[in-house]
C-alpha cells in the first residue's frame, strides 16, 4: 500500500530529514526496529530506510540525490509517497553486466564473491547511481585492481 504525506524538510545535525506521520508508520512492519521503504519525493523515486527515534516519530533522511531529483530544498515542504519495501536487500541492486564481464575477463569472480554481502551490495548500489559509461568503467577498473591485490575491503570510489 502506498501512503502519501507532505512534510517540511529540516536539518538535524548535518543531515536533512522529515518526520513520517505515526498513522503511516503504524501500518508498516519494522525489521529490527527499521522500516525499509521505496517511494517518491515530488515524483522522484528513491529507496531508503525509516529510522526509529526515541520518543519521536520515525525519521526519513533526505539525501542530496533525493533533494535534487525532487527539486526541493531545506525548509521547503515536499510531497512523499512511500510503501514498505519487502524486496530482499540482496535483490535491491543487481550486478551490472559490465562488472560481471570484467570479473569474468580477469578471473576474479571468486575474489568478488569472497567480499561480504553488504560490501557487494554497496558496490552495486554505487554503480547504479552512475550514469556516465566512462565513470562506471573507471570505477570498475579500480575495483579490479583492488581484487587483484586481494584487498578484502575492496570498495569504490
Amino acid at each position: 500500500m502506498i501512503y502519501q504525506f507532505d512534510a517540511k524538510i529540516y536539518k538535524i545535525g548535518i543531515n536533512w530529514a522529515v518526520d513520517v506521520p505515526q498513522s503511516i508508520v503504524q501500518e508498516m512492519t519494522p525489521e529490527k526496529g527499521y522500516i525499509r521503504i521505496k517511494g517518491q519525493i515530488n515524483d522522484f523515486d528513491f529507496i531508503q530506510t525509516l529510522i526509529p527515534v526515541k520518543n519521536a516519530p520515525y525519521r526519513l533522511f533526505v539525501n542530496q540525490i533525493m533533494m535534487k531529483g525532487g527539486k526541493t530544498a531545506l525548509g521547503e515542504t515536499a510531497t512523499f509517497a512511500i510503501a514498505q519495501n519487502h524486496t530482499p536487500v540482496e535483490q535491491l541492486y543487481a550486478m551490472p553486466q559490465v562488472l560481471s564481464e570484467a570479473l569474468t575477463q580477469h578471473h576474479l569472480d571468486n575474489e568478488f564473491n569472497k567480499l561480504s554481502a553488504s560490501r557487494r551490495k554497496d558496490i552495486f548500489k554505487y554503480l547504479s547511481y552512475l550514469k556516465n559509461e566512462e565513470t562506471i568503467q573507471k570505477n570498475i577498473n579500480k575495483l579490479i585492481v583492488q581484487l587483484q591485490n586481494k584487498d578484502k575491503n575492496a570498495r569504490i570510489p
